[in-house]
């Protein structure tokens, strides 16, 4: 799964887009069609970056890359996430009730990962891994010294890589604030399809259009 997200209008709100993982596109760097997150297999995060830019046509000036251990360290660190569940459930070993909840860092884990009991499937749980994400940005978005925001990115460094520099994430913690108030997510639409028995999701052009527009908008602003 892969999310981009971006600011605009002066950092009043916050752009995050979720990328299907069998979206079916062009490999930037390979010249093949192939599901999107074949790209990092292929060719490490910059093919993931050249591959996202060509399938949004928006520039990716910075990544993140999280492994589970630090996803999970990040919201320990927070002290927890609130979310809002839409439906109770089980998985892993927890247990989830209807309405607002807060996780620790192992059941964020299984909240987020938990997909063949959801009725709509990859599509549910892309949207409790943005609601786990959003959470993130709100906690972090209340650590009010830069002593505090460096001890939380010790504990997660080493499972974390980015082309951030330390004073790059403290400026964008710092001018970012009011974004977090106003976050529109977009859901790539699509359907599902088999090409030569391997299936795919096929992405819907006019959906993509739309999103694409929205985005360059936003950074135009």
């Amino acid at each position: 799964m892969a999310f981009v997200s971006g600011t605009g209008s002066y950092a009043y709100y916050l752009d995050m887009v979720s990328i299907p993982r069998d979206t079916y596109t062009k490999i930037i760097g390979k010249g093949t069609m192939d599901k999107i997150n074949h790209s990092y297999a292929f060719g490490g995060t910059q093919m993931t970056v050249d591959t996202v830019e060509n399938f949004l046509d928006v520039p990716v000036d910075y990544f993140v890359k999280v492994n589970m251990e630090s996803f999970r360290d990040v919201v320990d660190t927070l002290g927890g996430v609130t979310v809002n569940s839409t439906f109770a459930f089980s998985y892993d070993g927890y247990s989830f009730g209807k309405g607002e909840i807060t996780l620790n860092g192992k059941e964020a884990l299984a909240y987020t990962r938990m997909r063949k009991e959801d009725p709509r499937g990859d599509f549910g749980r892309q949207d409790r891994q943005r609601q786990v994400i959003e959470g993130i940005i709100n906690k972090g978005a209340n650590i009010s010294s830069i002593t505090k925001f460096g001890d939380m990115f010790k504990v997660v460094e080493k499972n974390v890589k980015t082309n951030l520099t330390f004073d790059d994430m403290w400026d964008i913690q710092s001018d970012y604030k009011g974004a977090r108030k106003n976050i529109k997510q977009h859901e790539l639409k699509g359907t599902g399809t088999k090409i030569n028995g391997i299936y795919y999701y096929q992405a819907d052009e006019s959906a993509l259009s739309d999103i694409t527009k929205e985005l360059k908008e936003s950074l135009e602003n």
